[in-house]
């Protein structure tokens, strides 16, 4: 059955930022603005100023204005200041624009991406997964591991890599052959684009770290060229496929006409925890193997060809707050077995992260009406000090039209979907990749995408919100503006051949 287009009511209004924070940000912008501008607000109007003092003095004086005209143009002095600031403004205003210009970023366009198309062989039973694990940890392990599965929002069914075969076969074959042939493979197919034409290559994955590196093995794998700028990205968690576009925006900003393929992958086999720790052992029951290749462009003649162009990227990190920091982190247990630990703060912990990413976000994407509405309402409450008003939350869904939010878990989805307020339809493409793939790392808000153009929701102008979460701690944001509307019929990805199958009721 499908989901109910209904905004989900809360008891509690949920927070968005502190009042003091925001007043800042939004008094910082109309500096910003102020500063910005200031050519405009200071050197025209000098401009206009001279004639129109000149002309007002013609028409309120009592002789003619030929007489007037006469000895406005008979002093030369006169004139010369009005030619001389007149020729300077035009010169500043020239240089002004033409600054502009030049300091403009080049504009990113992502031509295509794809995601790996899971093997239906490798599609095994949550009874099937605990009766494999029944060797390595113990029963009452197996029990929380079951019962932990059972309430995070995932199928019945999951696509589990080495199952079938303990030891598990190398992680290394694994990606080799399934994920990065399939993802990479697939977008090198739909975009028909010269392997020797791209610039720059970087992947992201979270604790496999292989020597040579993944990108490495990508370069070598395609033939790339020799001058190719290659980065692999280890330990950033799932945030890292954010993090992986930006800085390949950054690097089109000054490698010219090239392509960038980004690869964004998850590995869990290279990790599972054998002990009983049980902070640990939830990796184990979210983690699963996920994939996705993107190939983007700065070339203007690929403005026609590509499906969105990249608007805004915003990063930010909480690092420096301890709880933040170890609320998932790798190391080991009291018997010395590795593991990464998830910590009960997570939730709250990426919720504050949220805040703060917003708090950047929404002076680029709310609408004016917005961002005056949430100025007035600080204003009153905290500059008038009038008591019983409510904090404003800026209604985001008037500036996005789909939400792509990082499949981590369900407690992390209903977090955001109470602090942004989301109705069950924005939030159906998360809560559907997080049912059937699990939590496939920083590649899951890929998966996403993917759900809403097989189901034909991506219009020509729509805009695209991608929020990922990461270890250390993250959060990470993605703006694309969609360039065309995507035919579901002609959508060749994992959900196209079962979309008609989804949504699925997912008991909260």
């Amino acid at each position: 059955m499908a989901a109910q287009n209904t905004t989900p009511s809360y008891h509690k209004q949920p927070y968005f930022l502190s009042s003091s924070d925001q007043l800042k940000t939004y008094t910082k912008l109309f500096y910003n603005f102020v500063i910005s501008k200031s050519v405009y607000l200071v050197i025209i109007p000098a401009i206009l100023c001279s004639p129109i003092h000149h002309l007002s003095a013609v028409y309120f004086d009592q002789t003619t204005i030929t007489d007037q005209l006469h000895k406005y143009y008979a002093n030369r002095r006169c004139s010369f200041i009005v030619g001389f600031v007149s020729l300077s403004s035009l010169l500043m205003g020239t240089i002004y624009i033409l600054t502009t210009i030049m300091r403009r970023p080049r504009k990113v366009y992502l031509v295509d991406f794809a995601c790996y198309k899971h093997d239906p062989s490798f599609l095994i039973s949550r009874d099937s997964i605990c009766r494999r694990l029944e060797n390595v940890i113990s029963p009452e392990s197996i029990e929380f591991c079951r019962k932990v599965m059972e309430k995070s929002g995932v199928s019945d069914d999951l696509f589990v890599y080495g199952c079938n075969e303990f030891p598990q076969k190398s992680a290394f074959d694994l990606l080799e052959m399934t994920v990065i042939s399939g993802a990479v493979g697939d977008l090198l197919a739909k975009t028909r684009v010269n392997p020797r034409d791209i610039g720059v290559v970087i992947v992201n994955i979270s604790t496999f770290n292989p020597v040579p590196s993944l990108s490495a093995m990508i370069v070598n794998r395609y033939k790339l060229r020799e001058d190719v700028l290659s980065y692999s990205l280890g330990g950033m968690g799932c945030s890292a496929g954010v993090i992986g576009v930006d800085l390949a925006k950054w690097l089109l900003q000054v490698r010219l006409n090239t392509y960038a393929l980004v690869v964004s992958l998850e590995s869990p086999t290279s990790n599972l925890y054998v002990g009983d720790d049980r902070s640990k052992l939830m990796s184990n029951c979210l983690f699963r193997m996920g994939g996705a290749a993107l190939l983007l462009s700065n070339r203007s003649s690929d403005h026609q060809l590509s499906k969105y162009e990249l608007k805004h990227t915003v990063r930010t990190h909480h690092g420096a707050d301890n709880k933040a920091y170890t609320c998932a982190l790798q190391g080991v247990d009291n018997e010395g077995k590795l593991g990464i630990s998830i910590s009960k703060d997570l939730p709250r912990v990426a919720g504050k992260a949220l805040k703060a990413n917003i708090a950047t976000l929404g002076p680029l994407v709310l609408p004016i009406s917005e961002q005056l509405l949430f100025l007035a309402n600080n204003m009153v409450r905290k500059l008038f000090k009038i008591k019983g008003i409510r904090p404003y939350v800026p209604d985001f869904k008037l500036a996005i039209n789909h939400f792509c939010i990082h499949a981590g878990g369900k407690a992390v989805l209903n977090e955001v979907e109470r602090n942004l307020n989301l109705t069950k339809w924005q939030m159906e493409p998360s809560r559907m990749t997080l049912y059937r793939y699990s939590n496939t790392s920083s590649s899951s808000i890929w998966y996403e995408l993917a759900y809403a153009e097989a189901k034909g929701r991506i219009q020509k102008g729509d805009r695209i919100w991608q929020i990922a979460f990461g270890t250390g701690f993250k959060c990470g944001s993605l703006v694309w503006r969609a360039l065309r509307t995507t035919d579901p019929a002609r959508a060749d990805n994992p959900w196209s051949d079962v979309i008609d199958q989804f949504p699925i009721n997912i008991s909260n």
